[in-house]
């Protein structure tokens, strides 16, 4: 049996998710680390806010917020904040957690509360439309910019690492057998972890840029990966129908550890050495 299977809530299947979509591949590694890591799910709360990644928490059978856009981060350390002794893992995207909910984003990281941040990066609003998101890379084609992105894309990890989070890393769904060992990683450190990770969006980036199906674009995430990209250098990068590269190659896997006091620590919070390390 996979591990991880029998955490997913049946009754809610089948899902939402687009055929190609690589938020499956992150849902499913997720959950494999979730069930060898716990011996309960009462141990765990899962918070999203709105957006395709947000609604992977649903699938889980473990405690369960669903809330308002951008507003994950702000209910999530409402809930560390009451039951320090449980843990709190917010899923989130690109647009959702980086774009309207940026400024509970770098907040979150700055006070260092307990919680992981999982960042599905998929480049674009998927749930609402196709919209430029943050991270959207120069000229790009979205609902919103017909003509191309003229802005530069957001380096999320870095801005968090900035921002004071103590844990920051970056995996792909391409590359789940390093994704299952960040997300433990981050899940074991104790401070505000951030998990930057790559996966696409087939019917509308994919779509509107002309860049094939879901095994396309999950193969092309080897190119952004900055050791595998070396030694690729006979393989055309993934492009734009105008010749613009569309992945910039970037650096994985930890990024960024340091140990600082927790929020909950500073706080004398009753309950907070409970948690299961």
């Amino acid at each position: 049996m996979n591990p991880g299977k029998e955490l997913l809530r049946q009754e809610m299947m089948p899902h939402i998710l687009c055929p190609g979509c690589g938020h499956g591949i992150v849902l499913n590694t997720l959950v494999r680390v979730l069930a060898t890591r716990f011996s309960s799910m009462d141990q765990v709360a899962l918070v999203a806010g709105i957006g395709c990644s947000s609604r992977i928490v649903g699938y889980i059978d473990a405690y369960t917020l669903h809330t308002t856009h951008g507003r994950a981060l702000s209910f999530a350390t409402g809930l560390k904040l009451s039951r320090p002794e449980l843990t709190v893992i917010v899923i989130t995207g690109d647009g959702d957690g980086l774009g309207i909910g940026g400024n509970h984003l770098i907040h979150a990281a700055r006070r260092n509360l307990d919680l992981t941040c999982i960042l599905f990066n998929n480049e674009t609003y998927g749930m609402t439309g196709g919209q430029l998101a943050p991270t959207t890379v120069p000229h790009a084609f979205t609902t919103t910019t017909p003509y191309g992105n003229k802005e530069p894309s957001f380096d999320a990890a870095a801005l968090l690492k900035a921002c004071g989070a103590t844990f920051v890393a970056r995996g792909q769904a391409y590359r789940p057998d390093l994704l299952e060992e960040l997300l433990n990683r981050a899940i074991a450190h104790r401070g505000f972890s951030f998990v930057d990770v790559m996966t696409d969006c087939t019917e509308y980036f994919g779509r509107k840029n002309a860049l094939g199906g879901g095994s396309d674009l999950l193969f092309s995430q080897t190119r952004a990966d900055e050791e595998i990209a070396r030694d690729l250098d006979e393989w055309p990068r993934l492009r734009h129908p105008d010749g613009f590269p569309l992945r910039e190659i970037l650096p994985m896997g930890v990024l960024h550890e340091v140990s600082r006091p927790t929020l909950e620590e500073m706080m004398g919070l009753a309950g907070y050495e409970a948690r299961e390390e």
